[in-house]
């Protein structure tokens, strides 16, 4: 929508249209409305604190199941005179069943809740469902990842520590990183569990208890949470859910853009140095004033979007997980931001895929870097003097190599100069290139590989 507040609604709108649906206005009431109607169905049929048959539980299926946008326009309808949205979603229901000819249950609707019973488990299923979409693009990432670090596992690249030129490694290497430290994020991710509580006012099941001393309510609870909502049961509250698995999961999730961060920025530079090529889209401009430019924008929105995400997220985790004493509403409005938070996410990751899908490597200014830089063989050369008792080795390379550039002769002669070094090792010193002097860097991107196969 070109009047749209935020960039998550209007310019990105196609970017977070699968999450708008869990997150929306119309998506919690929609939650708020499968809770209620679960713990309703809960209580009479498996409590059964009251007569209820299995014709009634098709009905209030239907209410969940034919609930639209249009019903959630009612809610907020009936909010305007309430001024209270959970008790606005009770009042709905209420009159569903009145219009399903259920009329002698609707007193059972919210029965022994507190508005927190409802929302905390209504944001539960909203995470869940949300921390999948964001898992699933995470992983989509990953395995784009790993499908570049394949294909160039073999070719030779120069490091750069501080910026400088550094001891070789191979594209595929420095690829696989990533995906190995986005995969640990991943499966942490996955491994979470969503907490819930339908506890009450206070967390003590006070109203339960008092009508229903017989029914063993913390048990109920626990079976309610697990079995109808899927959830992890949580008992140890107040009035307001602790919030601690929202926190696990997005610190993860922070960590997460943190890397994706590292990898957008790595990318740019690479592009910069002229590493990798961007492919041209008849039609683009790079620049408003400089026709000749191509520029790495995927990779700044994703950096720059991931930066918003971290920023909400943050506050988030630290925010729910504070209440002043038994409850306060200062949690109610920043949980509202949670799907901006994981659009946000999801903007970032989306971009930094189509960045990803944009670049080809540029074999010729990574050779012309390699062979340009022979001073990179001071290090094995000075360790193989260490080996074979050489004087100084690290004072010798240094005078040798810092801070000049040397060619590949004048490593030759000296090497020709070395007095404890052998023949044959020599020789071996004299064939090494930077192009060679790779290490194991292939090595672990199969050992990667052998653990972590490619789906």
């Amino acid at each position: 929508m070109i009047n749209a507040l935020t960039a998550l609604d209007g310019r990105y709108a196609r970017l977070t249209t699968e999450l708008a649906d869990v997150f929306s206005e119309y998506g919690l009431i929609k939650h708020r409305v499968f809770v209620e109607i679960e713990w309703l169905k809960f209580i009479l049929a498996d409590l059964k604190l009251a007569p209820f048959d299995d014709l009634n539980t098709e009905k209030l299926n239907h209410i969940v199941q034919a609930f639209d946008v249009e019903d959630a326009r009612k809610v907020k309808e009936i909010e305007k005179q309430t001024n209270h949205d959970v008790k606005a979603v009770e009042y709905f229901i209420k009159d569903q069943l009145d219009l399903s000819g259920l009329s002698g249950i609707k007193e059972w609707v919210h029965f022994a809740c507190t508005s927190d019973d409802i929302n905390n488990t209504s944001y539960a299923l909203m995470l869940k469902k949300g921390k999948e979409i964001a898992t699933t693009l995470l992983r989509q990432l990953i395995a784009d990842i790993e499908g570049k670090a394949l294909q160039y596992k073999s070719i030779p690249m120069m490091s750069r520590t501080h910026g400088q030129p550094a001891t070789p490694t191979t594209v595929g290497k420095e690829y696989i990183n990533y995906a190995w430290r986005l995969l640990q994020e991943a499966d942490i991710v996955d491994q979470s569990k969503v907490q819930a509580k339908i506890n009450g006012a206070t967390g003590n099941y006070n109203a339960h208890y008092f009508v229903y001393p017989d029914i063993n309510w913390i048990e109920a609870s626990q079976r309610f949470i697990s079995n109808h909502l899927n959830l992890e049961p949580i008992l140890f509250t107040t009035q307001v859910n602790p919030n601690h698995s929202i926190a696990f999961v997005l610190h993860s999730f922070i960590r997460v853009a943190a890397i994706i961060i590292d990898l957008d920025r790595d990318m740019w530079g690479y592009i910069s140095l002229g590493y990798f090529n961007q492919r041209i889209k008849k039609g683009e401009t790079g620049s408003s004033t400089m026709p000749h430019k191509v520029n790495p924008i995927d990779f700044e929105n994703s950096e720059g979007n991931m930066g918003i995400a971290i920023s909400m997220m943050e506050h988030l985790c630290v925010k729910l997980q504070k209440s002043r004493f038994q409850r306060d509403l200062s949690d109610s409005t920043v949980l509202r931001s949670l799907g901006s938070a994981f659009g946000y996410f999801a903007i970032g990751v989306k971009n930094a895929l189509k960045g990803l899908s944009k670049v080809d490597l540029n074999n010729g200014v990574i050779q012309k870097d390699l062979d340009d830089n022979q001073e990179l063989l001071a290090e094995p050369f000075q360790t193989a003097m260490r080996v074979f008792g050489e004087d100084n080795p690290y004072e010798r390379l240094k005078e040798l190599t810092r801070g000049q550039k040397i060619k590949k002769k004048d490593l030759e002669k000296f090497v020709d100069g070395l007095e404890k070094v052998p023949t044959d090792f020599k020789k071996r010193m004299k064939q090494l290139t930077p192009e060679t002097y790779v290490g194991l860097a292939q090595n672990l991107v199969d050992i990667y590989f052998k653990k972590h196969s490619l789906p």
